[in-house]
């Protein structure tokens, strides 16, 4: 079983919670980087290839920007994401825009930042063109529905997904498009989330270039750029293998050499949008133990809650506990460890083997830094957390202050009540 290793110590999770009360969400600069480059060195081979990090997933500014300094562009999917990117630096074809149900102003903002549009629906072609033309460049998201099978085992079920459009749809949007003066052209597709297989990049990429090439057989219209979208997982728990990103590269390559390359679209890009491969593994969660309750069983009671990290809340999903300066401590009391909040489903761990727990002890919530701060909500009046940065120096930064009940109760500005801490 492999270990789960926090990247700070006790010692430093008291030297921020000085400064900087818990709970916190923080994230590790060097691992970041680390994995950016171990991606970008997986898909060298193909020269026009790019990560655009899903800006959802961790929709902070100092992280996109340690990312475009190693190269990524950005997905975003609503305006207030496309602002934040621009804010940072990012524009022209460092954009992806994926968006679904998507309105006019939403368009129009993308497209005067240059971005790389990407559609959801055949239908919103009308609306892209309402509100600012078709652009030269544009993508196009598939849904091949069914059930995604990889092997033997089923990983998702695309028709049952809202994304995508059909074959004969993306066929025939592809036509659309071109007849209103598209001359770029791109293809994507997300069918499994989170998966911890090397052969799900490959086998994804072998269906997509396999419609490129039967799309340009049938309409003359040949991809510029294909876009894996996200899917490769990581390993929440200790026991789960952790994906190659070498080997998952190189899948890729063979089909790409085997498709494409013989369909005469040598020269396609190949894109990623890899937000919680590149994250999840550098950020995590410190809260600290405020409450043992001795029932019909032994909980822990935190200062985080469900709105900190709604995962394992809202889809029972799993993140690995390390009580600091207990880590080598036996794991010999099982707990239910939990929050605040008035919802039963507020746990982070059910009958989990821990050391024993003390008031007061930090517990490092694992693999955090994707879908976790960015999920947070405000549920009985729960204000979200800090984040903060570790440098590789061993120096930290405040990258995002918590809020405040001013914060909270500043959407009743237009109001005449005074409401104040």
């Amino acid at each position: 079983m492999a270990e789960k290793i926090p990247f700070i110590t006790n010692a430093k999770a008291a030297e921020i919670a000085a400064s900087i009360p818990t709970p916190f969400h923080i994230y590790d600069e060097a691992g970041i980087r680390k994995t950016a480059r171990a991606l970008q060195a997986a898909f060298t081979w193909n020269p026009g290839y790019r990560e655009f990090f899903a800006v959802k997933a961790t929709p902070n500014p100092f992280i996109l920007k340690i990312l475009q300094e190693e190269g990524c562009g950005v997905d975003c999917s609503s305006v207030t994401e496309l602002v934040l990117s621009r804010a940072c630096g990012f524009e022209g074809e460092k954009v992806m825009f994926s968006s679904n149900e998507t309105q006019q102003e939403e368009f129009s903002l993308a497209h005067s930042m240059n971005g790389i549009i990407n559609l959801d629906d055949i239908t919103l072609i009308d609306t892209l063109e309402q509100a600012c033309g078709i652009p030269e460049t544009i993508c196009c998201r598939f849904n091949p529905g069914g059930e995604f099978i990889l092997g033997n085992t089923i990983m998702d079920h695309p028709k049952d997904a809202k994304y995508g459009m059909t074959k004969p749809q993306i066929m025939e949007a592809f036509r659309i498009l071109k007849s209103k003066g598209a001359k770029r052209f791109g293809l994507h597709a997300f069918l499994a989330s989170n998966t911890l297989s090397n052969e799900y990049y490959p086998h994804l990429a072998e269906i997509l270039f396999g419609l490129a090439a039967e799309i340009a057989e049938k309409t003359g219209i040949r991809m510029d750029f294909i876009n894996l979208s996200g899917g490769v997982g990581v390993a929440y728990r200790p026991e789960e293998p952790e994906n190659d990103i070498f080997r998952i590269g190189e899948g890729v390559r063979a089909a790409y050499e085997s498709i494409l390359v013989p369909a005469g679209m040598g020269h396609t890009a190949i894109y990623t949008e890899l937000g919680r491969y590149m994250l999840a593994e550098h950020g995590a969660l410190v809260t600290r133990a405020i409450h043992e309750k001795h029932t019909y069983k032994e909980y822990i009671g935190l200062d985080a809650c469900a709105c900190n990290l709604m995962r394992p809340a809202m889809y029972g999903a799993y993140h690995h506990i390390t009580v600091l300066g207990k880590e080598h401590a036996p794991c010999d009391h099982l707990y239910d460890v939990v929050g605040s909040l008035c919802e039963n489903n507020d746990k982070f761990a059910i009958d989990r083997m821990l050391p024993k727990v003390d008031r007061g002890d930090y517990l490092y919530i694992h693999d955090t830094g994707a879908h976790g701060f960015s999920m947070g909500y405000n549920y009985n009046g729960k204000l979200r957390s800090a984040e903060v940065l570790l440098h590789p120096d061993g120096t930290w930064q405040k990258i995002r202050r918590a809020e405040t009940m001013a914060d909270y109760f500043a959407t009743f500005d237009f109001t005449d009540f005074h409401l104040t801490d």
